[in-house]
């Protein structure tokens, strides 16, 4: 690919004979340069269409060898021109978008904190993406900018063009998701305020659910469809700038053909389907209005402030893809482009979408305190409708109601029956030495209890230990055995409830006579048969649970 037009071709200064030339004051072989088919050029350059070095001073070379090889040579894809107005415009956006990434660090600190458990219908990384989005846009166009500044200092473009017409683009893709994940998350979030104080009320299975399943799978697809068509492509013809013979033959066609018009065409998709899920939000989780009008005033009302600023944005960013698609002069991929254009158009939107989204968040709260808020909201105006009046804080301190932490688990044990009993403290019980009386002191600030007015001490029937072969019995017992210790009253109820029971069933008769009772009667009746002896005496079950089971050995046995 030749480096510069022939008509900027320049002949070999003479030297001091036929085979010697002077270039920049330094002397060089003439039958070496034209061996290895060095030619000259009018911007002080020297290419054979292979190598290019710089041949003005302060970077003239100092010596050529037989074999074509420069010593202490300055190519020509060096830094060596001054910063210029692109290069420093991009500096400055550079600086807002790191102050734009630390505002979403924080942001995603802030809101993708969990206070409660998480759902499965609404897990915390749906939350989250919307930030993600926005430091890939923030760390996609601080590279484009950096890189960008090198397009201005290089003598030929090459390479920093490429790299910053590169993460243009995927910051462009990148703002684009930005912006659908801000507007589905919201909708997400609606839903969720929709169904905490009724779970049920939104159907799973409807025509709103399948809508919200398939919608974001449906911009996935056309946004990685927009990434195919721009990414993975030869990017080399791009920087092919270095005349402009060059720029309308080889670069201009490149940066305009037909995959960049699809890749608009597809992000443009990608943009309306933003919009029919803000729609959609709205239409399901607003109230309603009815008629053509109404829906679109209602549209507009019910849009938050944020989408009414960043979705206009996101069509500014399709909108101007669309533009250098169509027209290369005003498209970033052009080393010498309008500057403005290329700022107002290509970065400023990106820009104000990610300021948007981290202002915004700073004022919303995270949305796990927001629903706990809601959450006590409904509470208070359930309880004031129920006229329950709830005590203030200091009320159960005053009372006796606080726990200390610090109390050990049998402190604790012994306060839960006394509630249970009716006997709650009105303040911590103090342990001292027994009095003389070999009682200990009363709690503080309690008035004793006269002897012949106190009650008689609870006492429960004692249960004794399980000694079947029921593993179910047995933890039933032991169960009844831990509930008599903690809860003594509760015991003796159940076991007095149980007692009066068992007394109430043998009121019914006397029990029936036991087998011993019988056969002993049968053996001494004289007027029996024999046979119905023997029946009697089978019965008795004392003699064959005492011997071992039998053996069978053949089916003759049965």
């Amino acid at each position: 690919m030749p480096l510069l037009d022939a008509r900027d071709m320049l002949a070999f200064p003479g030297g001091d004979n036929s085979s010697d030339t002077v270039i920049g004051n330094v002397h060089f072989n003439l039958t070496t340069l034209n061996h290895w088919n060095y030619t000259l050029f009018s911007n002080g350059t020297l290419s054979n269409g292979s190598w290019c070095l710089l041949t003005f001073e302060p970077y003239t070379p100092t010596y050529v060898l037989s074999n074509g090889t420069f010593l202490n040579v300055t190519w020509c894809w060096s830094p060596t021109e001054p910063i210029g107005v692109r290069a420093g415009v991009g500096i400055g956006y550079a600086v807002l978008f790191a102050v734009a990434l630390v505002l979403t660090s924080v942001n995603l600190t802030k809101h993708g904190k969990l206070h409660l458990p998480a759902e499965k219908r609404f897990w915390p990384i749906g939350r989250r993406w919307q930030w993600y989005w926005a430091a890939a846009v923030c760390a996609t166009a601080m590279i484009s900018l950096l890189t960008g500044v090198d397009v201005d200092r290089y003598f030929l473009p090459e390479l920093p063009i490429i790299l910053t017409s590169f993460f243009w683009y995927l910051m462009q893709i990148c703002a684009i998701a930005l912006v659908w994940e801000a507007v589905r998350h919201w909708g997400s979030w609606m839903e969720r305020q929709f169904i905490d104080p009724d779970p049920f009320s939104l159907r799973q299975d409807d025509g709103r659910s399948k809508v919200e399943l398939y919608v974001p799978l449906f911009f996935y697809l056309f946004l990685w469809l927009n990434f195919f068509m721009i990414v993975p492509r030869n990017w080399g013809a791009i920087q092919y700038q270095r005349y402009p013979q060059q720029t309308l033959d080889v670069a201009a066609p490149s940066a305009t053909d037909a995959r960049f018009k699809a890749a608009a065409f597809l992000l443009a998709v990608c943009w309306l389907i933003t919009t029919f899920s803000l729609r959609h939000s709205i239409k399901y989780y607003c109230p309603r209005n009815r008629g053509i009008f109404n829906r679109i005033i209602g549209f507009v009302r019910y849009t938050p402030l944020r989408f009414m600023l960043i979705v206009p944005l996101a069509a500014t960013i399709v909108a101007y893809q669309a533009l250098v698609a169509w027209h290369f002069e005003y498209s970033p991929l052009k080393v010498d482009g309008l500057t403005a254009a290329i700022y107002a158009g290509g970065y400023t939107p990106a820009l104000l979408i990610v300021f948007v989204q981290a202002i915004i968040g700073f004022m919303n709260p995270n949305e796990d305190l927001e629903l706990q808020r809601q959450r006590r909201v409904r509470g208070r105006e359930l309880d004031r409708e129920m006229g329950v009046v709830l005590k203030p804080s200091w009320w159960r301190r005053m009372n006796g109601e606080h726990m200390d932490p610090n109390a050990s688990m049998r402190d604790r044990l012994i306060r839960n029956v006394q509630e249970i009993s009716g006997n709650k403290p009105t303040a911590p019980t103090i342990e001292v030495p027994p009095n003389a009386a070999g009682r200990t002191n009363e709690p503080v600030e309690m008035t004793p209890v006269s002897p012949s007015l106190a009650s008689p001490p609870i006492t429960s029937p004692p249960l004794e230990p399980y000694t079947g072969r029921s593993e179910r019995r047995r933890e039933e017992r032991a169960r009844e055995l831990a509930a008599g210790l903690l809860f003594p009253e509760a015991a003796h109820n159940s076991a007095t409830a149980a007692a009066r029971r068992r007394q109430e069933l043998m009121m019914d008769g006397p029990p029936p006579p036991s087998y011993t009772d019988t056969v002993s009667n049968a053996q001494t009746a004289s007027n029996l048969q024999p046979s119905t002896v023997a029946r009697s005496l089978s019965a008795q079950s004392s003699g064959s649970t005492n011997q071992p089971p039998q053996q069978i050995r053949s089916m003759l046995d049965v």
